[in-house]
């Protein structure tokens, strides 16, 4: 099963602003992800995937720019 990052920050049980504190970035930043205006790196991709407990390769990372 694939989850983009709304979905899997969903079934993590955390809001928008719980999973950017815990990531330890800005609100803004976090919501430019799940919206596809910001491009995740990898370093960040794989904390996030830690954070919602779901392997990186089940993750969808939308991007507006591409």
């Amino acid at each position: 099963m694939k989850f983009t990052v709304k979905q899997a920050r969903e079934y993590a049980g955390l809001t928008q602003q719980e999973a950017a504190k815990q990531l330890g970035i800005a609100l803004a930043t976090y919501q430019g992800y799940e919206w596809g205006d910001v491009e995740m790196r990898i370093g960040m991709a794989k904390k996030f995937a830690k954070l919602v407990s779901i392997p990186l390769a089940q993750l969808i990372f939308y991007s507006k720019t591409s």
